[in-house]
């Protein structure tokens, strides 16, 4: 069994047990969340696509803790004109595992 839920706007196949990484959500270690903004629900061969949205269907999850990606660098650069610029960026995350999907 698994879905397709999407998660502060960013959609990510989910099954029992996985560890996902999302945008950083409110939630302190240990919290148990559910997402109910499932778009698509697999069980085998039974398969049922949301419009836009699964009735009923939710993703039980539990906070395992807050990370930061890795350093991202950006580079600008315009030739001839003494121009460089060099930023970068690290993007925070929230790590989950998800405990289960109802129907």
């Amino acid at each position: 069994m698994y879905a397709i839920v999407s998660i502060a706007g960013v959609q990510m196949k989910a099954t029992p047990e996985d560890v996902l990484d999302v945008p950083r959500l409110d939630a302190e270690p240990g919290a148990e969340l559910k997402f109910d903004q499932v778009l698509l629900l697999a069980d085998g061969d039974n398969i049922t696509v949301g419009r836009p949205v699964v009735a009923n269907a939710a993703i039980a999850a539990v906070v395992l803790e807050h990370r930061r990606g890795p350093k991202i660098i950006i580079g600008k650069f315009k030739r001839r004109k003494d121009y460089r610029l060099r930023k970068g960026h690290r993007v925070d995350f929230t790590r989950i595992r998800v405990t289960g999907i109802t129907r």
